[in-house]
């Protein structure tokens, strides 16, 4: 199965730091102990197994905040290098790079950012939620002045923006796309739907997913389930699936592994075939949309 990768993070503790990594914990999303542990393109295309891994989006893994630039310099170098040696994959194809729209300095960082010839994005996790076990961030980010007018800066470097939110979020998220109709959002795992044992939360991810799907610089990206199913099966992830198909529709959705975090829960080759296990009654064009062309699309590459 070939395959395009739009949602993969490396990292190196031996060269780099990154905070949640030097002292791990737990938390809903797994054991993170787990993860403190070199992660490569190496490592990614040794544990593919059967998947044919094409190309690969990287999305900023936590670096450490002090120097986000430094995480994008290092990986255009580990691209670089590849491509130099003649390897038949030169990962990262493409950067989606780390900026605190909040900050005095994010202008600048931005254009650092935008230099680099892999760069194609920026994310910022806005994860806000009432419960402190699910609350990223603490602030509404999106309603902060200084945020916004950074925001829109990204349209001037042409790059996009991956949104990281929870269901209640997706409102002023939508407000926030058509006020910037020429910025290209996708949403980050399906859109993060957190609150799935009541009514009320299962419709709000729904409501909120065709809210932000009704506009049209809006993308989604399904992955990142296992955070809030560690014992996934095809069966259990597959209303999620075919909810997010259904409000996006195969020309703006797209499958991602979340590896190596994913990898707590299940095999990367278990993963790609469990999705397409799901869509298994697509059409040829809709299958290569969905696990490649809309990636390659949307991210550029």
């Amino acid at each position: 199965m070939q395959v395009v990768d739009p949602h993969v993070h490396f990292w190196n503790l031996d060269t780099h730091h990154y905070p949640w990594l030097a002292n791990p914990g737990t938390s809903f999303v797994g054991d993170a102990r787990e993860l403190k542990h070199n992660y490569l393109p190496d490592d990614l295309l040794r544990e593919a197994g059967d998947i044919d891994v094409l190309k690969v989006v990287h999305v900023e893994a936590n670096h450490d905040p002090e120097d986000p630039v430094e995480e994008t310099r290092w990986l255009e170098a580990i691209a670089d290098n590849a491509a130099n040696a003649g390897e038949a994959r030169a990962l990262p194809d493409a950067i989606v790079a780390a900026c605190d729209l909040s900050a005095p300095n994010a202008s600048a960082v931005l254009e650092a950012h935008a230099a680099f010839a892999r760069t194609r994005g920026i994310r910022q996790i806005l994860n806000v939620h009432e419960n402190k076990l699910y609350d990223y961030v603490g602030r509404h980010y999106m309603r902060e002045t200084t945020w916004r007018e950074n925001f829109a800066l990204l349209e001037k470097h042409g790059l996009s923006f991956d949104l990281q939110l929870y269901p209640a979020q997706m409102e002023e998220a939508a407000a926030l796309a058509r006020a910037h109709p020429g910025i290209q959002l996708v949403i980050n795992h399906a859109g993060m739907f957190v609150d799935r044992n009541s009514v009320a939360g299962y419709r709000a991810w729904r409501e909120g997913l065709r809210l932000l799907a009704a506009c049209p610089n809006v993308a989604v990206k399904i992955s990142g389930l296992a955070m809030f199913d560690h014992a996934w099966s095809v069966e259990s992830l597959r209303p999620y699936v075919l909810e997010t198909i259904d409000a996006f529709g195969a020309d703006r959705a797209m499958f991602a592994s979340n590896f190596p975090v994913d990898r707590l829960f299940g095999g990367y080759s278990k993963l790609w075939h469990a999705y397409a296990s799901i869509v298994s009654g697509a059409s040829e064009s809709e299958h290569a949309a969905l696990f490649r062309g809309n990636a390659e699309r949307i991210y550029r590459i």
